[in-house]
């Protein structure tokens, strides 16, 4: 456990030194660092957002995901998460999709067969979902960042391997603990916590450029568009994080604003 704390500090510090421009760097190192210290063959990161006025009787109480990552996005397992994420919006909602989101518990980990019934495990969303794309346990980690958003991160091991214990499952629960500010960077960068509309694809790249300190004049330049186009999306980012300036969108990366 020793030699695992020490990873989990040095983790932490590796993580703080990324710009904050490189934002996706630093989810996949996240990722990666986690899978290697606990033995995990893939990683999923997603954030969740209720939905203002959830369907009547939904299961789900509102929470979709609105973002997915995959460290090793292989196509059997994208095709599943697909699959799973149709399934979110229909009658056939799996029991693992709504105990994920049951609760109301700001932080908490799990593990896959401490909180599935036995039965389940011979179930077809199993059968389909684990075993069929080559993962037989998982370990999850769900924080909430605020009462509409929250991080799901789940850590998957194949049949070859041991089943996670709790021995893993209180490292992934400290190394998590300390990486709030490291999570809402990630949300902010997609406006997930600020706006209720996401930045679009190009609106990312400009932020980016942005936090890295660029004028308008060079981000228009680097992404081949006019500085009129580029003013346009430096204001609609501007709305979106509900700043009118530079210094403010920085602040809210350096924890200086709510």
């Amino acid at each position: 456990m020793n030699d695992r704390i020490d990873a989990i500090y040095a983790l932490w510090e590796e993580l703080a030194d990324f710009p904050m421009g490189e934002s996706d760097a630093a989810l996949t190192h996240l990722l990666t660092s986690l899978c290697d210290m606990l033995g995990a063959q893939n990683a999923l990161w997603s954030a969740l957002v209720r939905l203002p006025t959830p369907p009547a009787g939904d299961r789900l109480e509102g929470w979709r995901p609105r973002l997915v990552r995959l460290l090793h996005p292989i196509p059997a397992v994208v095709e599943s998460m697909r699959q799973q994420q149709d399934q979110l919006c229909s009658p056939e909602v799996d029991v693992s999709q709504v105990l994920a989101v049951s609760g109301d518990e700001p932080f908490r980990t799990r593990l896959l067969f401490e909180t599935l019934p036995p039965e389940w495990f011979d179930g077809e969303h199993y059968r389909r979902h684990y075993l069929g794309i080559g993962f037989a346990d998982s370990l999850s980690v769900r924080w909430a960042l605020n009462d509409d958003v929250r991080v799901h991160l789940f850590l998957f091991r194949s049949a070859a391997a041991p089943r996670f214990t709790a021995d893993d499952k209180a490292p992934l629960a400290l190394a998590m603990r300390g990486l709030k500010w490291f999570l809402r960077r990630q949300l902010l960068g997609h406006g997930l916590l600020i706006a209720s509309t996401p930045l679009t694809p190009t609106e990312r790249k400009v932020l980016r450029a942005l936090l890295d300190g660029q004028g308008e004049k060079q981000i228009a330049q680097d992404l081949a568009q006019s500085p009129t186009t580029t003013h346009v999306q430096v204001k609609s980012i501007y709305g979106k994080f509900g700043v009118t300036k530079r210094s403010a969108l920085t602040a809210l990366w350096l924890g200086n604003l709510r």
